[in-house]
Formats: structure tokens, sequence, C-alpha cells
């Protein structure tokens, strides 16, 4: 991406204006990532890497300030537990999606669990991937989180 950036050259007076082509990479591009997710520990795992590969990254404990923070954050994509311990990750996802300040946020589903009925239910809400979190890598969360936001 190329920005252009009008100013005026000092050394020609200040009647003289010039137009500079500046190139951005999109590392450079601020991408905000909303972990929704009760695992301190695993989450800090997938921040590290994801912060490690220029995405911002804002947390939440639990699914009601999830939601808020969503609401109020406006992130780029949400990682979504599935179990959480006020509200299921289902439950938030139905709410984000049925929001109309937040339902083209895409959201991945996060879990430890393989069960077919939550999967189906994750998918068929919106969620644009269901990831389990004990087959995925750090560097593997990332690639998903840069694909479900093609960058």
């Amino acid at each position: 991406m190329d920005l252009y950036v009008l100013g005026n050259n000092p050394l020609l007076g200040s009647t003289s204006s010039f137009l500079t082509r500046i190139s951005v990479t999109d590392s450079l591009i601020l991408v905000k990532i909303l972990i929704i997710d009760d695992d301190e520990n695993l989450s800090a795992i997938f921040e590290a890497a994801l912060q490690k590969n220029g995405l911002e990254t804002i947390y939440a404990l639990n699914g009601q300030s999830g939601i808020d923070k969503t609401k109020s954050e406006k992130p780029d994509l949400v990682l979504l537990d599935q179990v959480l311990p006020d509200i299921s990750g289902n439950e938030v996802l139905k709410t984000l999606k049925m929001d109309l300040a937040t339902q083209n946020i895409p959201v991945l589903m996060l879990s430890n669990f393989s069960q077919e009925e939550l999967v189906k239910e994750a998918i068929n809400n919106g969620a644009a991937d269901y990831i389990f979190k004990y087959q995925v890598e750090p560097q593997d969360l990332v690639n998903k989180v840069k694909q479900a936001l093609k960058i």
C-alpha cells in the first residue's frame, strides 16, 4: 500500500509544495486481535506469537467482558474460547453475530473439545474457523488469523 504526503519544502520557499509517496508494508498496518479465554497461560503463549508477528492483542477473561470489549475496542478479529466461566463461547458468538456493530468481525473459535455438535453449532452461528487448542502450534494460530483477515 502507498500513502501520499503533501508538504512544503523549506529550501524552496513556503509556496513550493511537494507530494511524496511512502510505501507501507502490511506489517505496519495495526491489526487488533481480541482473545476471549479464561486460560491465561495458553492465551499468553498465543498473545506472544501474535505480537511477535506485529499484531496488537487485547484480552478478556470471560464471555461478558469479551462481548463488552468487542463492542468498545472494535477488534479486527476475535479468538473465542468455547468454554468460559460465565457464558458459553457459542452464546458469545451468537450475541456478536446478532449485533450490527459486531456481526462482521471474524470469530475463530478455540477449544479443547472436539465434540462434533459444538463445532457444527459454532460454524452454523458464523464462526470463521474452529481451532482445537491441543492441535495448534502458536505459529499455526498466527497463520490462521492472517488467513482469516486476508493479510
